[in-house]
């Protein structure tokens, strides 16, 4: 097995246990150093798809799979795999899953539900963000200034949001985890969301040609959906509710709860409807994570594509899934193998179980998480793992890209797991200077 890990993941560890305990010959390639107790590794560079693929085929030898650990080795492995003859998403479909503005051409064009967008092109000059960002500070206040300074078409924005209607959301295209996402309730507001996330991709070495994304907003109640596509057919793994989903002006995923409450025709619309948005991205082999909103405003409640990634859910939200004692890492593994699943899809749902994901609250430097001890003990929580290290700086979003931490729970109903993790989460005290 090729395994593939970028160096900034929360899902190294996990992937790497699940390749023990499958008892998996691993071959690693990473950007970065990994904790591998001597294995070596191959270095690779997501930036050079091409460089970094033969030197994987020059190195690693016959390998019967190729998995991806996390979003930023997505491409290489389509490449390698690819090469190699091998069962996997091909390159174009990965490519168009991580370009927002390419899903959403490639969804119309299939007549996928989703929000009414625009797409609204870059700036002429591009090195007016990262001049501008530097003489107004970073992050980047006060907006207005920064507008005026950068020189971004602020009014082709407003125009877009003015044709896709208020309340709309502006996006960027290439960024994940809610990162450069802002919603604007009228056009002052949708001008400083449109400068304040090129302030974003400057900061994350975007290139300033890349356009924004601007979209209806869709309330209602919003799911994630986690499957494993063969030859194009989706077996789900997971739906997770998200009942605290935010409505703006920032968009942190915070709580998620599996098995759904949705159920019945509704519930089987979603899985259709994403299993319809992966294939019109030309996905047809590997995991992939679709995000959805339910639209009530037409009467008759309908699932509404919101994202699909091309890979399973992200961050440490997979161990709050079992699949009879296995992981989804396993599932993964196994799949990309061509093994049975160590699950059957029909063997019926486990127990209600939940994670807390930790945002940020404010910019500084993370002096302290107290409380750890008394939010553990709470009943019905399983775990809790603090993910940035004290005394690294932290942003929350739309600028930051990283949650401080996950907190985990069971129990018999939905109402315990969420009451679990609320009462944890007050125990905690988050320092930050």
């Amino acid at each position: 097995m090729l395994l593939l890990v970028p160096a900034r993941t929360y899902r190294a560890a996990d992937f790497l246990a699940a390749a023990g305990r499958m008892g998996l010959d691993l071959v690693v390639a990473s950007d970065g150093a990994l904790p591998l107790g001597g294995r070596p590794v191959v270095r690779v560079s997501p930036e050079d798809i091409e460089g970094s693929a033969d030197r994987i085929m020059a190195r690693a030898g016959p390998v019967a799979a190729v998995v991806a650990a996390d979003t930023p080795m997505l491409p290489l492995a389509a490449e390698v795999a690819a090469r190699l003859g091998l069962p996997h998403h091909p390159v174009a479909a990965v490519a168009a899953a991580a370009d927002k503005a390419a899903q959403r051409r490639l969804w119309a064009a299939a007549t996928i539900a989703q929000p009414a967008f625009r797409i609204v092109p870059a700036a002429a000059s591009p090195d007016a963000v990262p001049r501008a960002a530097a003489e107004v500070g970073y992050p980047c206040d006060p907006v207005p200034r920064a507008a005026a300074e950068v020189g971004y078409p602020c009014d082709a924005v407003q125009r877009a949001a003015a044709e896709v209607g208020y309340p709309c959301v502006v996006k960027a295209v290439s960024l994940s985890a809610s990162q450069g996402v802002l919603r604007a309730d009228d056009p002052a507001a949708a001008a400083a969301a449109a400068t304040r996330i090129r302030l974003v991709l400057a900061a994350a070495g975007r290139p300033g040609s890349e356009p924004l994304l601007v979209e209806e907003y869709v309330p209602g109640p919003e799911l994630s959906i986690d499957g494993l596509l063969t030859t194009g057919a989706l077996t789900v793994t997971a739906v997770f509710d998200k009942p605290w989903t935010a409505d703006g002006p920032t968009f942190e995923e915070t709580l998620l709860i599996t098995p759904s409450r949705i159920r019945g025709p509704l519930l089987a619309e979603a899985v259709s409807a994403a299993a319809q948005a992966a294939r019109a991205l030309g996905l047809t082999h590997g995991p992939i994570h679709a995000e959805l909103r339910i639209d009530e405003r037409a009467g008759r409640p309908r699932p509404v594509m919101l994202e699909l990634a091309a890979r399973s859910i992200g961050g440490l939200c997979s161990r709050a899934l079992r699949f009879g004692g296995a992981s989804l890492e396993e599932l993964v593994l196994a799949h990309a193998l061509g093994r049975p699943a160590p699950w059957r899809p029909d063997a019926g749902a486990s127990r209600p179980s939940g994670v807390l994901m930790l945002p940020v609250s404010r910019p500084g430097v993370l002096v302290a998480v107290e409380g750890r001890a008394e939010a553990t003990a709470t009943p019905g929580v399983t775990g809790l793992t603090i993910t940035i290290p004290v005394g690294q700086q932290v942003r929350p979003l739309p600028e930051g890209d990283r949650y401080l931490g996950f907190i985990f729970a069971e129990g018999d109903t939905h109402q315990s797991v969420e009451g679990a993790l609320r009462a944890a989460r007050t125990r905690l005290r988050v320092v930050i200077r």
